[in-house]
């Protein structure tokens, strides 16, 4: 899965972004790319579960 987050902006903000995508499954694999705004998931959750995550953390995606 792929998520487009605007205000990841920094490597704290991916760490966070990650975090919050663990918080549902904690053996998900994440690679964020802050100068692009993305992030690429691979985990077991569904996506809902993470667009929620990561809307309760402060980091709400949008829609590629």
């Amino acid at each position: 899965m792929e998520f487009h987050i605007d205000n990841m902006t920094c490597g704290g903000c991916a760490r966070g972004v990650t975090r919050a995508i663990q918080s549902v499954d904690a053996n998900a694999q994440v690679t964020a790319d802050p100068p692009k705004r993305t992030v690429q998931v691979v985990a077991s959750a569904t996506r809902a579960e993470l667009e929620h995550a990561l809307t309760e953390a402060g980091f709400p995606p949008r829609a590629l």
